[in-house]
């Protein structure tokens, strides 16, 4: 990944509501086609220029030619609010995040947690993240439910990890469970994926606990009940099942490892 400063420069008067609402409409755009990542965006303002610094999957993720509608509309709110386009300058890569994947993979498939701001479209071949602009839109022109899915994944994520209050068994059954909202929802945009891009298009279905690392070895496939899904070799040493009929892969339990 890579830092970038966005520069905003007020070309006549205006407010700083009017401006503060251009720019975040337009951050949340590119946050939504997955041009930029994270969640929360430090905007300051100084001799009437607005900056912001950014994480960008590629140095070029905020080329034109990747906007979705939704960007284009902000781009003129922009101008709506007096505000010049902005001006970018690639600050360097980041030295504690990963590169993106920039080779079409054999397959992919869909995997974060809390800890990760990238892509959570992966590519099989080495899990690097995959920038979501580079697939056509997953929905209404960008890929805001993949975001939005994302977000909850790793909110459940966090929680299970912290193990300090109730909640954490509620994560951890949407987290593991295929009879879950979260497993619904990301298996269908998994779906809808593969169907866009024509490459297959896994989920990644966590798992922890089990009652012993025998039984733990011999557990079918929980969409469909394939007893052959278990792998002799993990892939990527993580994933020790995988399912090609129900599109799944997964870990052997944590407990177990």
């Amino acid at each position: 990944m890579y830092v970038a400063e966005l520069r905003f420069e007020c070309f006549a008067d205006t407010t700083i509501n009017r401006a503060q609402t251009a720019i975040n409409g337009f951050l949340e755009a590119l946050r939504a086609n997955g041009q930029i990542l994270g969640r929360e965006f430090a905007i300051s303002f100084h001799d009437a220029e607005f900056r912001v610094r950014l994480m960008l999957p590629e140095p070029q993720s905020l080329a034109h030619r990747y906007h979705s509608p939704w960007v284009k509309q902000a781009l003129q709110a922009l101008t709506d609010a007096k505000l010049l386009a902005p001006r970018e300058k690639l600050l360097g890569q980041d030295i504690n995040a990963n590169e993106s994947c920039l080779e079409t993979p054999s397959w992919q498939l869909l995997y974060t947690s809390y800890v990760h701001m990238c892509s959570p479209l992966r590519s099989g071949d080495n899990l690097l993240p995959i920038p979501l602009y580079h697939i056509p839109a997953t929905f209404n022109g960008d890929h805001k439910q993949l975001i939005r899915w994302q977000t909850e994944w790793q909110a459940c994520d966090e929680l299970q990890m912290a193990s300090a209050t109730k909640a954490e068994f509620a994560a951890l059954e949407e987290l593991g469970s295929c009879d879950s909202d979260l497993f619904r929802r990301g298996w269908d945009l998994r779906g809808r994926i593969e169907y866009l891009t024509k490459i297959p298009t896994y989920y990644y279905l966590y798992r922890v606990g089990g009652n012993s690392l025998k039984e733990e070895l011999q557990r079918p496939c929980p969409r469909c009940g394939n007893k052959e899904w278990r792998l002799s070799e993990p892939l990527l040493d993580m994933f020790h099942f995988r399912c090609d009929h129900c599109r799944i892969v997964s870990n052997l339990s944590w407990d177990y490892q």
